[in-house]
């Protein structure tokens, strides 16, 4: 089992809606960490959709999904939420959460790469499609 596991994927109409979820296991804590959602599209390298510090609750997002997308925590389920409105057919990819022990709260002032988070999910996949 991998230590944040991603669920709430499927097929969508455009204009429809979605939430994702990114729960940590195996003793994984949020607390003083900074989680980001990634999407890989085939053929294409990863992008990094948003960084959210989970105790100062902020988010950065990319312009691409800034205003449609919302990420919001759960701190008794030890959970995050990403709310997605208004799908696009270019939404389509496979979503994973990613998370590191981040106590300065730096790693989302910067620019996100994949190689600055310590645990990972499996990945859940979302189809916008008519």
């Amino acid at each position: 089992q991998l230590p944040l596991v991603e669920s709430g994927g499927g097929l969508v109409q455009p204009g429809g809606s979605l939430r994702l979820s990114c729960a940590a296991s195996l003793g994984i804590i949020f607390d003083y960490s900074s989680i980001a959602w990634f999407r890989q599209v085939p053929g294409k390298e990863p992008e990094a959709i948003l960084c959210f510090n989970y105790n100062s609750n902020n988010a950065n997002y990319t312009d691409s999904v800034k205003g449609r997308f919302t990420i919001a925590r759960d701190v008794a389920k030890n959970t995050v939420y990403l709310r997605m409105n208004s799908l696009k057919p270019e939404d389509t990819g496979i979503y994973s959460c990613a998370a590191v022990r981040d106590p300065s709260s730096h790693i989302c002032a910067g620019a996100i790469e994949e190689r600055l988070f310590d645990y990972w999910g499996q990945g859940t996949r979302v189809t916008v499609s008519s």
